[in-house]
């Protein structure tokens, strides 16, 4: 099937094989799985990759975070791999949220991404694995294995840079200012955010026009030195503005 080896051939090696070979369904499926990533051709070979392994059963896909967040509900995974760059709703924000109201779920990431903001914002917003897209196929398998044993596993490409990290104080987040520099109002449009809440919700909420929240949010996120939602929301979860 050439057409089949050409599409094949764009994806990770631990995807192609499984293409090219064709799955073999040998068992019993154990661990149910929610598949999100915004390419289509990489939801697709993880799927056949799947299939072919008697522990895993793919209960659904999802093309952004949104649809992910809206089908866990229905399709109850017990692991999620989870791309981390997508549009609507970020991987970073899906985790937050699906996290916050099903914690018994096990996320793992899987992107190309390599650098250490990315890794430990991840890590922070509750992912239980994060793996490289270049990374064997054998590595996937033993970061679903571990974190279907309530363990964690990090992808061995990127050991090395989080160990560095923690080890001379690296952290992304812990080298962020102190959330005492926030007004009262700051703290409050902050926790509504975290909170997954829109500009025009928070601003209905509190009884402020959406350019005041707006204002409040652009302070607070260069007060503590912040760059997007995602990395308001890992900081307000660490800093016990959102609880639950």
């Amino acid at each position: 099937m050439p057409g089949l080896r050409n599409q094949a051939a764009k994806l990770p090696s631990w995807i192609n094989a499984q293409i090219i070979d064709g799955p073999t369904l040998t068992g019993k499926k154990v661990h149910n799985i929610l598949i999100v990533d915004d390419h289509a051709l990489m939801r697709n070979g993880l799927e056949a990759m799947l299939a072919s392994e008697p522990d895993y059963e793919v209960v659904g896909v999802a093309a952004d975070g949104m649809s992910a967040i809206r089908s866990v509900s229905e399709l109850q995974p017990d692991i999620i791999l989870m791309d981390l760059t997508m549009p609507r709703t970020s991987g970073m924000d899906a985790i937050v949220q699906i996290k916050r109201k099903h914690p018994h779920i096990k996320i793992v990431a899987l992107t190309f991404h390599k650098e250490d903001k990315y890794i430990h914002a991840t890590l922070e917003a509750g992912a239980a694995a994060y793996v490289q897209k270049d990374d064997s196929r054998t590595e996937l398998f033993n970061a679903l294995a571990n974190v279907a044993t309530g363990n964690t596993d990090l992808s061995p490409s990127i050991v090395d840079k989080v160990v560095a990290g923690y080890l001379s104080g690296g952290d992304a987040t812990s080298t962020k200012p102190s959330w005492e520099v926030l007004t009262r109002r700051e703290r409050e449009v902050i926790k509504l955010i975290a909170e997954g809440k829109r500009t025009k919700e928070i601003a209905e909420y509190l009884s402020l026009s959406p350019k005041t929240i707006e204002k409040h949010r652009t302070n607070l996120m260069r007060k503590l030195d912040l760059h997007n939602v995602s990395e308001v929301t890992v900081y307000a979860i660490k800093n016990g503005f959102v609880t639950d």
